[in-house]
């Protein structure tokens, strides 16, 4: 297993942040001790991210794109491949250049952040500019919502907000908070049970389910049970992608014996708290993968190529999945174990051919370096 470290000569960061850019989750802060499991365990960003136009195997070596952020949680990209980045702990948004430049775009109001909750996932509009809107998931003082924000890419500025979703149980832990618009220019959310397992089993909760609203915050035409909530019994959802056929997948942070990717239905229970991974019966969908929380602590996913790729907290380590084509998963296989520390988002960046990947080193249950928290970018070759 390599060290991490970044040794790199100023030199060689330059060239390569220049072909990048050629080529293109108050009060203080107090957590539990690990991510996936029971509380007292951790449970714990744009997410939607289609096939890219390569058809990549390995990843090839990270390089630093930024540094010196907080906590960066939900990540997504403007038109001309610049990215806006929403930092947990601080409640602001980063805009992030091709090329690395970050300047500050705001602070959104109302954050509270707090053990796993803050500012938390991020998604640009798809129709953006012609509807200049930026959506952020965060933690509020009494629960959890969605705000729907005005950005002015000119003046790099977040301008007025409002909240189209309130509600949402909070707790210090299994606050959910990605949030990624479909193919169907919906806007999907993953929430947590907020440590109330039984809220997972109630389809008038929004607690534990992932949600399908517009962008006003209505429930979604189509909806299974004519709310908000389009699956059900999740634990913690932290990730979601879509393959180019419109499949929804989405990771989840289990208890104790088993984290989760699952391939999301309408309508389907996915068990939590009755069952964890697979086995529960008919009445419940098993997960097409699971691992020990050593090995994951699942959290952001994206979909480039011929793979899924899955960013691991407590497992600190990037997971690429092979797609079969008919909504199946191969066998995981792992990349940079330990190189990097805690990972907690990514996303395929403009063009298809890299993904960009947050460090969660600075979320206190990580071991931060100098740098910490930073973006990396992985070419895929």
């Amino acid at each position: 297993m390599a060290h991490r470290g970044h040794s790199r000569t100023a030199a060689v960061l330059g060239v390569l942040l220049l072909a990048c850019a050629c080529g293109a989750d108050g009060t203080g802060t107090s957590v539990a001790p690990e991510e996936s499991g029971t509380p007292g365990r951790e449970s714990t960003e744009q997410e939607t991210q289609g096939t890219g136009s390569v058809e990549p195997g390995d990843p090839g070596t990270p390089v630093d794109v930024a540094t010196g952020l907080e906590v960066p949680w939900g990540v997504d990209f403007l038109p001309d491949g610049s990215a806006l980045v929403a930092q947990r702990d601080s409640a602001e948004v980063a805009h992030v250049a091709a090329d690395g430049t970050v300047t500050g775009a705001g602070e959104v109001e109302g954050v509270v952040p707090g053990g796993e909750g803050g500012l938390l996932g991020l998604a640009v509009d798809p129709a953006f500019p012609d509807e200049p809107y930026v959506y952020v998931y965060y933690t509020a003082a009494s629960d959890n919502r969605i705000s729907r924000i005005e950005y002015e890419p000119d003046a790099v500025e977040l301008g007025e907000a409002e909240v189209i979703l309130d509600g949402l149980p909070k707790a210090g832990n299994h606050n959910g908070g990605r949030i990624a618009f479909g193919p169907d220019d919906l806007l999907y959310v993953g929430t947590g049970d907020a440590a109330q397992g039984t809220l997972a089993q109630d389809t008038d909760s929004p607690a534990g389910k992932i949600l399908r609203i517009t962008g006003e915050g209505e429930p979604a035409e189509g909806n299974p049970f004519d709310n908000r909530v389009y699956s059900y019994g999740h634990r913690n959802v932290q990730g979601l992608a879509w393959d180019d056929d419109g499949r929804l997948y989405a990771t989840e942070f289990g208890a104790d014996a088993f984290d989760e990717v699952n391939l999301i239905e309408p309508g389907a229970n996915y068990g939590w708290p009755e069952v964890e991974g697979p086995g529960g019966g008919d009445e419940f969908t098993d997960p097409l993968v699971t691992w020990s929380p050593s090995e994951a602590s699942p959290s952001g996913a994206a979909i480039a190529g011929d793979a899924l790729w899955v960013a691991a907290l407590r497992g600190e380590r990037l997971w690429r999945i092979p797609l079969d084509g008919e909504g199946g998963l191969g066998e995981p296989e792992a990349h940079f174990e330990g190189d990097h520390g805690r990972l907690r988002t990514v996303v395929v960046a403009p063009g298809g051919d890299a993904l960009w990947l947050t460090t969660s080193n600075l979320d206190g249950r990580g071991s931060p370096e100098d740098g910490d928290d930073r973006i990396l970018r992985v070419p895929l070759e």
